[in-house]
């Protein structure tokens, strides 16, 4: 992938799990907002982080998020135009995600699909030049947009039913999303990540689902014609 993964690579394992890890905290932290820019810009640094077994896409969206850009513009040493950069990659990661989480050898395929547009600020153009470059594994190249871009209403894609869906509720904090399916599971899951809090599994097709105005109750409806309430809270990631 060239020199910085050949140097990352000659390291400990516990020298690249810290490097990766507080590489973009540290940046943030030290105000060193240029270098910041160009770490999360930097093809080398992505497909590390997204490759290595600790990381992966999740921790690597979150890095994007160390900067709040609606209150960084009266700071002198923050560049918008960069910024603007910044929240494309992270809107293309987080609409791949769930095809990275299934095979991270999709990433420069899912990001060039993503971000091909002539529109797009010159730091994005580096980035669709490095992906050129710098992957030397069999890869699915778009000449033109051709998959969702960034930006738009579709944010993230939660996949993990293997039959329909029948109906979806968000809890009043906005922060879980529940699932009912044909597949007989009812789903909740981290809106924020993507990840799957709790599975419930029914004796039939679950039909439909709803949380109780206090937060604290899933009510779901299965095809046999029976109810299940559902404690929400103190349910944990499995």
């Amino acid at each position: 992938m060239g020199e910085f993964a050949d140097k990352l690579a000659a390291q400990s394992p516990a020298f690249q799990r810290a490097y990766l890890g507080n590489l973009a905290p540290s940046l943030v932290k030290s105000r060193n907002f240029e270098k910041y820019y160009q770490t999360l810009t930097d093809f080398d640094f992505i497909t590390a982080k997204i490759n290595h077994p600790e990381f992966g896409v999740q921790p690597l969206i979150e890095d994007y998020d160390l900067i709040d850009h609606t209150k960084m513009s009266n700071h002198s040493e923050y560049n918008f135009k960069k910024g603007t950069s910044l929240e494309l990659i992270q809107g293309a990661l987080r609409l791949s995600a769930h095809i990275l989480v299934a095979d991270k050898r999709q990433l420069a395929s899912q990001l060039h699909g993503r971000l091909l547009n002539q529109k797009m600020p010159e730091e994005i153009q580096a980035l669709l030049a490095q992906i050129k470059q710098r992957t030397t594994t069999p890869w699915l190249c778009a000449l033109t947009p051709s998959l969702t871009p960034p930006g738009g209403r579709l944010l993230r894609t939660l996949n993990g039913h293997s039959y329909s869906v029948n109906a979806v509720a968000v809890t009043p904090n906005g922060q879980q999303v529940i699932s009912a399916s044909d597949d007989k599971t009812l789903k909740v899951w981290n809106l924020a990540t993507g990840e799957v809090i709790a599975t419930f599994t029914g004796e039939s097709f679950i039909y439909c689902c709803a949380v109780t105005p206090d937060g604290m109750t899933i009510v779901a409806g299965e095809e046999s014609g029976r109810v299940d309430f559902l404690r929400l809270q103190g349910m944990r990631e499995k």
